[in-house]
């Protein structure tokens, strides 16, 4: 692999691969060897480099502890049959975290700096990447402040930094929604849109009510009315509704611009499926569960892929889903994503990236 920057490595002494079960991985919690930063100061970013993967020592007047200056991706690399690495939209990733950061007043990372960064630390930690079907590299790049300043303006100085672990599947089964009409995820005006890490502290609140309810996510609503569907705890989510596939449009800035969305949406239409980007009232899904036209619904992101939905409740009655055949929609896009994921068939999208 060629790099055009400089980067400096510093390589682990003892790898911790020896003592990972592949076979039993936790999602995030086994974590590879190395991580990749870069600092911001003066206006530029710069010291490129790879350390071993170690905790951060941070001054208790760190600007991101007190005002949440942070933005995050999330992405994963797979293994072919011949043991390449491929990387599943890494442009689409680099472009959203830019348009984060320019909501949260975080400059912009040079694209360059971005992929070649990615690049070399999967080449280094390679045998971090499972090569079984289902499993995969996820990568979790992310930027926060770095002022020790406890005025209330955007930093000066920030960090730049990606480190990855070995996934497999994140939902084990499908999963149960609640539809939620009190608490609000984002609003138009907000930070919706971008992947900022408070919007997700503010949704930890309601979502553990609803578990406590006996329900794994929720359907989150609009701000104003609570009366369209928006997303599915922290993915979007889609319906097909008389051979229609439904999913919540992006234009209002609440609905974060899902790669997986994104790409199943496309493949949704070159398969020949009619597909609507509209809000889904509340009421129109209740008579959908009702009236039984709510063919299936599922939930769209990085870590799960597809999510499929076994039960919503909706205004406190609980609805069953009909169990998906192998012909229904989720189950064929999800294994057309697999497919180019994994490099089992072309990519004719431009979609992956091999390391």
């Amino acid at each position: 692999m060629k790099t055009t920057l400089q980067i400096n490595i510093s390589k682990t002494k003892q790898s911790r691969l020896p003592e990972t079960d592949f076979d039993n991985l936790v999602f995030g919690k086994s974590l590879s060897d190395h991580m990749f930063v870069a600092d911001y100061k003066n206006g530029e970013w710069s010291d490129l480099r790879i350390e071993p993967y170690a905790p951060l020592m941070l001054n208790p007047a760190n600007s991101t502890l007190h005002y949440g200056q942070s933005i995050f991706e999330g992405m994963k690399a797979y293994k072919n049959e011949a043991g390449e690495i491929l990387i599943f939209r890494a442009d689409a990733n680099q472009k959203r975290l830019n348009e984060s950061a320019v909501r949260m007043c975080i400059p912009e990372l040079p694209e360059e700096i971005f992929m070649e960064g990615l690049m070399t630390l999967l080449d280094l930690d390679r045998e971090w990447i499972p090569n079984k079907p289902g499993y995969s590299l996820y990568i979790r790049p992310f930027i926060f402040a770095t002022d020790d300043y406890l005025g209330v303006k955007p930093s000066e100085t920030y960090k730049f930094m990606i480190f990855t672990c070995p996934v497999g599947h994140y939902y084990s089964k499908p999963v149960s929604v609640k539809v939620e009409q009190h608490y609000t995820r984002a609003a138009e005006g907000g930070t919706g849109f971008a992947k900022a890490a408070g919007n997700y502290a503010g949704s930890l609140y309601p979502a553990l009510l609803a578990q406590k309810q006996g329900y794994d996510q929720l359907l989150w609503t609009d701000a104003k009315t609570h009366e369209h569907i928006e997303e599915s705890g922290t993915m979007n989510v889609m319906f097909m509704i008389n051979d229609t596939l439904i999913t919540a449009p992006t234009h209002t800035g609440t609905i974060l611009k899902g790669v997986t969305r994104d790409s199943v949406l496309k493949l949704a239409r070159e398969m020949g499926y009619v597909v609507e980007e509209r809000f889904l009232k509340v009421s129109e899904l209740e008579a959908a569960l009702k009236n039984g036209s709510l063919q299936e619904a599922f939930g769209t992101g990085t870590a799960a892929t597809i999510a499929h939905i076994a039960k919503i409740n909706v205004n406190g009655n609980d609805y069953e889903l009909p169990k998906k055949p192998e012909y229904a929609f989720s189950n064929l896009v999800l294994k057309k994503l697999d497919d180019i994921k994994y490099g089992r068939i072309p990519d004719s999208r431009g979609w992956i990236v091999k390391v």
